[in-house]
């Protein structure tokens, strides 16, 4: 006869560890979960993952709710650490610059960098997400627990309540990480009585996926190894490349307004949208109005909170400490850079787990705020900036100074995207290069109005 497992205070079955040691939890079985699930197995630790939702390899992708993502420097680096970069990269396309989309059709090729090493890498979320998990379940120490939706976390008795297909239970790990999103139970319990700030900002802009489809012949309807964009002041289309030639199409619109999701609703007037400011994507989307009627219309946040920690027991990661807007292309990255950060504190202090998460804490939050208002900066950019000519003046200046002095010359992109440089390093360094091109650009001037002058009074020089 089995026997029956011990009760938890609610009357639900009890799910202590019993196999030597207590195991790590961790809530959330996203991309930053299943990496921490698989880094931390590396080194010998045994994982407990729980997931609120259906386990995603067994489901049709999130469809129109997913934006691609731009594998960069600090996400490469992450996936380096759990021995799975080449393989990522071969299901990713190289993305080598941007193509910009005029309205009347013309385009403009603007590279990442200064040379092929720096490119952003292209990939599906749901695809990754799916790999990740795939890897950390094939290692021994590592569980996966799919439907369980955690409603409690008792910080004093050190236990974590779900509710599961088989009704609630209660765990109790050796320590929990939070990864499970913007919307995080794990912050939301981490955080209860204790003196906490919260900030969540919502973007008055909403977004929809749509894809263009490869051509017959398996070929990509535009360059496939670059991010296109479409800036229109008060709309915008942006799109990532997949390895079989199709595009995810990710359309930014106002949620209310003149023109905004709330008033484009009829086919009539999805197609007037279309023809108004995107004429040459109406042309390839044949199935436009049946794509954008059963793909769901989603929301942007940006979230910072403190503390991202709880002792020794608990602590957070990703968008469960700190969401940002997508338009830097950073928020897988630096919720992979927190996994990175996070190993290497608990490996600085394997006795002082406490001291572990607030060397963690403190190496990051300063950091992943500064990320936040770049990223809400980049939607302006993006949206109104980069058809500017003197925006791409300065572009090509950033760049030419990059080329003659490549280590003392860095543009804010290449800091973010293609080195690890923190956050607000790369932000500080950017303010004095761009001081220091003020000082020497009055300089010239200056000079240059001397001469003038001396010229005009006939004085020989």
């Amino acid at each position: 006869m089995s026997a029956r497992p011990p009760q938890a205070q609610d009357g639900g079955p009890r799910l202590d560890q019993t196999d030597g040691e207590q195991r790590i939890a961790i809530v959330g079985g996203g991309l930053a979960g299943s990496l921490l699930a698989l880094a931390l197995a590396r080194r010998g630790h045994g994982v407990d993952v729980y997931e609120r939702r259906p386990d995603p390899r067994r489901q049709d992708g999130a469809a129109g709710r997913s934006i691609n993502l731009g594998l960069s420097k600090r996400g490469m680096q992450a996936l380096a650490m759990v021995g799975l970069l080449e393989q990522v990269l071969a299901r990713a396309v190289v993305m080598r610059g941007r193509v910009i989309h005029a309205p009347d059709g013309s385009t403009r090729y603007q590279p990442y960098g200064r040379d092929a090493g720096e490119v952003l890498h292209s990939i599906d979320r749901n695809e990754l997400n799916r790999l990740l998990l795939d890897r950390a379940e094939a290692l021994p120490g590592v569980r996966l627990h799919f439907e369980h939706r955690l409603l409690r976390a008792d910080k004093a008795r050190r236990e974590l309540e779900l509710d599961s297909p088989r009704g609630r239970l209660t765990v109790r790990p050796l320590w929990v990480a939070g990864a499970d999103g913007a919307f995080s139970c794990m912050r939301r319990e981490l955080q209860h009585g204790e003196r906490a700030d919260y900030h969540q900002e919502y973007l008055e802009w909403g977004y929809k996926e749509l894809t263009l489809a490869p051509l017959a012949d398996g070929g990509s309807a535009i360059e496939l190894t670059a991010l296109h964009v479409w800036p229109r002041s008060h709309c915008l289309f942006v799109s990532h490349p997949n390895l079989d030639g199709s595009h995810t199409l990710t359309l930014f619109l106002p949620h209310e307004g003149e023109e905004s999701f709330a008033t484009v609703r009829t086919p009539e007037q999805v197609a007037a949208l279309f023809r108004r400011h995107f004429p040459d994507l109406q042309a390839m989307l044949p199935g436009l109005l049946e794509q954008w009627a059963s793909h769901p219309t989603g929301s942007l946040i940006t979230t910072r909170t403190a503390p991202w920690r709880f002792d020794d027991w608990a602590v957070l990661l990703g968008d469960a400490c700190h969401a940002v807007y997508p338009f830097y292309g950073q928020g897988m990255n630096s919720a992979f850079e927190d996994c990175c950060v996070l190993m290497a504190a608990l490996a600085a202090r394997p006795a002082d787990r406490a001291a572990a998460f607030s060397e963690y804490e403190s190496a990051r939050r300063p950091h992943t705020d500064v990320l936040a208002e770049l990223s809400k900066a980049n939607f302006v950019e993006l949206r109104q900036k980069v058809q500017s000519p003197w925006f791409i003046a300065r572009k090509r200046l950033d760049l030419a100074l990059n080329r003659l002095w490549p280590r003392r010359w860095l543009p804010l992109y290449t800091m973010i995207a293609h080195s690890t440089m923190p956050y607000g390093e790369a932000l500080a360094r950017s303010h004095r290069q761009e001081r220091l091109l003020r000082t020497v650009l009055a300089c010239a001037l200056a000079v240059g109005g001397v001469g003038l002058a001396v010229a005009a009074l006939g004085v020989p020089v």
